[in-house]
């Protein structure tokens, strides 16, 4: 059984610590994009009109969802910095206040969305079939954002405590309802009489498979593990942990929202540039992509959790050390996918979505390889993210990522289709270079960073916060 213990975060092996921390999240993140594909599978079923319009909410639900950052990345480094310093009994505080933020979030986006859903979607300029699709999968998916936040903040506490299996046996249940549920919802399947809710079925078997893992998650942590648990004493409303909490956690938010909020940006080019065929092909291969983020993304998420608390037992080189090994491992591991996947995309277009017109297939392979070319990027990314969140610099983060994507890649984008002239292509060329271009930069800065001292004074920091 894959296990790792606190004193081998912070005195053992480092590839080991990352790897047992890592192989549980990139299962569950493999099971996160396995929700996707079954959507997506389903959905080709109705058309490209349900499917361009999942297309338009992926980068929107992205952005609303990255209000969740704060309370996410915030629980994380807190638990895990608290449990560094053996602060077990804050580190079981700041997870009830990470699930009790994530809630009250979650009710203010149910809430905007119902009301400015329609409105928002008409900013992306869609046909209007796919326009209404869009709304009818926002509005219901938005129903779900309170119960979602919550079971996002206990994972990011189990993975924070060092138990990175608790997160994947929450999105096991998520994914194991919404297999089941998808047909069932969307086409009335097995059901006599009930032909189904088409593309708001897709919405909804999601919303209640993630809710009903987000209850299974708030169980597991009332019962206990591992000695990670909600206490009575740790239920209480500090606001020196939510001010905490918020100063992690805000320029995550920040960095999600402008990530996704070009992406959003980068649609309505992609609309520009070449219509619904364009739309379609952007969507397939952001899904595609979505499997090369896995294990970037898990990695990351390890790595976050191994240098938070090594930054609060006071091992400020160790956890420097720990985001040079987790680039290496991200840059090479990517690096592979990318060239697989250069070879078969045809093939993996065809696994997404069938029957594709040729306009849609051609450009989806196009896209598929030109992405290839940066995935060792979006690795090196990730992991030095991860460095600098975990030692509580998640402004940094947020900067480099304003920098890849604001002032590279959606410049890039709108100057080929729109002033230049030129196609779809000019889209495609601007994620790979903005990938590629951000991580070197952001490389030397953390190399410089990390030179002037700051894992020393993050550790400092944190430990006169226990103090405190």
């Amino acid at each position: 059984m894959l296990n790792v213990s606190r004193d081998e975060i912070t005195n053992g092996s480092l590839v080991r610590a990352l790897v047992l921390l890592a192989v549980p999240l990139v299962v569950q993140n493999l099971v996160q994009v396995a929700q996707q594909i079954v959507d997506i599978f389903w959905l080709g079923r109705l058309g490209e009109t349900a499917v361009a319009a999942v297309g338009v909410n992926i980068p929107l639900t992205s952005l609303i969802f990255s209000v969740f950052m704060i309370t996410m990345t915030g629980t994380q480094v807190l638990v895990s910095q608290r449990v560094g310093a053996n602060e077990l009994s804050r580190a079981r505080r700041a997870v009830f206040h990470g699930m009790s933020l994530a809630f009250a979030l979650g009710i203010t986006m149910t809430v905007l969305i119902f009301v400015f859903g329609r409105d928002i979607i008409a900013l992306f300029g869609a046909e209007p079939a796919v326009a209404s699709a869009a709304v009818t999968y926002l509005v219901t998916y938005s129903f779900g954002f309170p119960i979602l936040g919550m079971g996002d903040a206990i994972e990011m506490g189990f993975v924070g405590w060092g138990d990175s299996r608790a997160a994947l046996y929450i999105n096991v249940v998520a994914v194991g309802i919404n297999i089941v549920l998808d047909p069932i919802l969307i086409f009335g399947l097995g059901i006599p009489g009930f032909e189904g809710f088409g593309i708001a079925g897709a919405a909804l078997a999601t919303i209640l498979g993630y809710g009903c893992s987000s209850l299974f998650g708030l169980g597991m942590l009332i019962r206990g593990r591992d000695g990670f648990t909600l206490t009575r004493e740790a239920m209480t409303f500090r606001l020196s942990d939510y001010r905490e909490l918020l100063d992690i956690g805000l320029p995550m938010f920040g960095q999600r929202a402008a990530a996704q909020s070009v992406r959003v940006l980068i649609i309505a080019v992609v609309t520009a540039a070449g219509g619904p065929a364009a739309v379609s092909a952007y969507t397939i291969g952001a899904s595609v992509a979505s499997i090369a983020f896995i294990p970037a993304s898990g990695l990351q998420s390890a790595a976050q959790s191994v240098i938070g608390q090594n930054i609060g037992a006071e091992n400020p080189m160790r956890a420097s050390r720990t985001t040079w090994v987790g680039v290496a491992i991200a840059a090479v591991g990517l690096s592979v996918i990318g060239v697989i996947q250069w070879f078969i995309p045809g093939m993996l277009t065809n696994l997404f979505v069938p029957n594709v017109s040729q306009a849609t297939y051609d450009l989806t392979v196009d896209y598929l390889r030109i992405l290839a070319y940066g995935y060792w990027g979006i690795g090196v990314m990730y992991l030095l993210g991860a460095g600098f969140n975990g030692a509580s610099r998640t402004k940094t983060t947020m900067v480099a990522d304003m920098v890849k994507y604001w002032g590279i890649r959606l410049p890039i984008a709108a100057v080929g289709v729109l002033w230049l002239g030129y196609d779809v292509h000019a889209v495609f060329w601007a994620v790979t270079l903005s990938n590629c271009v951000a991580a070197v930069g952001f490389g030397i800065y953390y190399y410089f960073q990390v030179s002037d001292g700051m894992t020393r004074r993050a550790s400092r920091s944190a430990n006169s916060s226990v103090d405190d």
